[in-house]
């Protein structure tokens, strides 16, 4: 088990210490010594294949070629801004805070252990909204619920979050009813959150969500089936910002506010004029998924497969776009915020979003999105969606979770970039298949991710060592991509029903010696490996 606030590593590191010695030592040892070599063997045939795997390209740098003791890789100086605190954190439903946070009495503390998992020491920053933002509102004395209404939050909402972002010493960005277009129904539900939370536990307002649909799907149904949309089809960005100006203007003052809540190449594009406009915006949000399920035809590269998900444009095509954006909220004093992000959009897909594959796809877009400068990321789940990164039961206030595949590329990206941490340049062969990113932490110490996406081909890697002579590697692995279960990460997992949202079993994080200046690391076929160098050895 790994106590909350603890890092991957020292828990690593702590437990094998009093691991287990002598012969299962002497045995294990032996395993590792011949997994390796036999890895390297495979992986050095592979490599002398010019055309197995090659792509388009590493994620920065100029490709290196073939060695005896791998493939080359070469690390270059920092670059960008430093992974910033609780950049990780989680988007969710109105009507999942209950299943997620408990009740003030039976709190689901696995949750609570789940998120610190993430962010040890750190404030989290929760969102909650999506599609319920405007499915939502606090009802109002006087006013008719509107038609395209089906929550009502009340003070058992907020007493459940309040407890649950208390506990976790979050801070939440709160989704406000806006399709309605009323500025009081908008303006009586922000000041009942924020007197229901407190004001301390609110960084943000958020007004609506996906506005560039407002004026082509239907918010609600006539009695004839009809469907009504919440704006005329003539809506767009132009119309929009005024629309935000008003409602916003009618919100408690002192609260900063979020927008445009938009996955739209248009109104991100507005971003400059939208945050020129609204001094009160401190968070520029955004969302990103690279796949659909809805009204997506299977030839589309669009369409919910293990290959599509795990292509270059579903990493770093969706984090292409968003450097120029962060600069302009960076200039502003505001935050880039992606506070919806998942595998698929509609809920995820069975048999893709609940695999191996977004582990390891995961992994690469949280470290694409940090590159391009984005100061935060929101999963964004709901209670019995595909795309899930955990799903909970309430035994009669006994809470447990089955902690789903995805969850564990975040674990493995808050171990490989903690706060404060900046990239490095990284040089690399062009093999599509290959993932590579590099951290440096403020201790010093070096991390180097290395993400092997083929299904069938292993790797060996050489890495520059320094003046290091030994680093240790924590392994992401699964029985195959398209796996559902039996995912490990440094040798741990999670129980099949957990009760404590804690690792569990023998920890494992060999070490690999350097020679000739170099590291060399297998890679087995889809799998990561998380290559740590000593701050002394540097």
């Amino acid at each position: 088990m790994r106590p909350a606030g603890t890092s991957l590593r020292a828990i690593q590191a702590s437990r094998l210490r009093v691991a287990a010695r002598g012969q299962r030592r002497r045995r294990f040892a032996l395993t590792v010594v011949a997994a390796l070599a036999l890895t390297m063997l495979v992986a050095s045939l592979a490599d002398s294949n010019p055309d197995a795997d090659d792509g388009t390209g590493g994620a920065s740098g100029a490709p290196a070629t073939a060695t005896a003791r791998g493939l080359s890789i070469s690390l270059g100086p920092t670059v960008g801004r430093p992974i910033p605190a609780s950049f990780l954190g989680f988007s969710i439903e109105y009507p999942s805070a209950a299943n997620y946070f408990g009740t003030p009495t039976a709190p689901n503390t696995v949750f609570q252990q789940l998120v610190k998992n993430l962010d040890p020491g750190q404030r989290p920053v929760l969102r909650f909204g999506g599609d319920s933002t405007d499915w939502s509102w606090w009802p109002v004395p006087g006013v008719k619920k509107p038609p395209g209404v089906t929550i009502s939050l009340g003070p058992r909402w907020t007493s459940i979050v309040r407890a649950g972002l208390a506990a976790l010493n979050a801070s939440a960005i709160l989704g406000i009813q806006f399709e309605d277009d009323s500025r009081k129904v908008a303006g009586y539900e922000a000041g009942q959150l924020l007197s229901g939370l407190g004001r301390g536990a609110v960084a943000g307002f958020e007004l609506g969500n996906e506005p560039e649909v407002y004026g082509a799907l239907g918010w609600y149904h006539t009695a004839a089936g009809v469907q009504v949309p919440g704006r005329p089809r003539s809506y767009d960005v132009g119309t929009y910002l005024p629309d935000f100006r008003s409602i916003a203007s009618a919100l408690p003052s002192g609260v900063p506010t979020a927008g445009p809540s938009t996955g739209a190449p248009l109104y991100q594009a507005a971003v400059p004029r939208f945050i020129k406009a609204e001094p009160r915006v401190k968070f520029i949000t955004l969302h990103r998924y690279p796949l659909r399920r809805c009204n997506t035809p299977a030839s589309s590269p669009k369409s919910p497969t293990i290959a599509h998900l795990l292509a270059r444009s579903s990493s770093d095509g969706l984090a292409s776009s968003l450097a120029a954006t962060a600069a302009v909220a960076h200039a502003d004093g505001a935050r880039l915020r992606i506070d919806e992000l998942n595998s698929i959009s509609c809920g995820g897909d069975l048999g893709v979003s609940n695999t191996f594959a977004t582990t390891l796809w995961s992994l690469d877009t949280l470290f694409a999105m940090a590159r391009s400068g984005v100061d935060g990321v929101n999963v964004h789940t709901f209670t019995g969606s595909w795309y899930e990164p955990f799903a909970f039961t309430d035994k009669g206030g006994a809470w447990q979770a089955q902690v789903m595949p995805l969850y564990y590329g975040l674990l493995a990206f808050a171990d490989a970039a903690p706060p404060g941490a900046r990239l490095l340049k990284v040089g690399q062969p062009p093999i599509s298949t290959l993932r590579i990113w590099a951290t440096r932490a403020t201790d010093g110490s070096e991390r180097i991710v290395l993400i092997n996406e083929s299904p069938t081909t292993a790797r060996t890697l050489s890495l520059p060592a320094g003046r290091a002579t030994a680093a240790t590697l924590t392994s992401l692995t699964a029985p195959s991509l398209s796996a559902t279960s039996g995912v490990q990460i440094g040798g741990e997992a999670f129980a099949p029903e957990t009760t404590t949202g804690l690792l569990g079993g023998l920890p494992a994080a060999p070490s690999v010696t350097a020679a000739n200046g170099r590291f060399a690391v297998p890679v087995p076929a889809a799998s990561a490996v998380i290559v740590t160098i000593p701050s002394s050895g540097l």
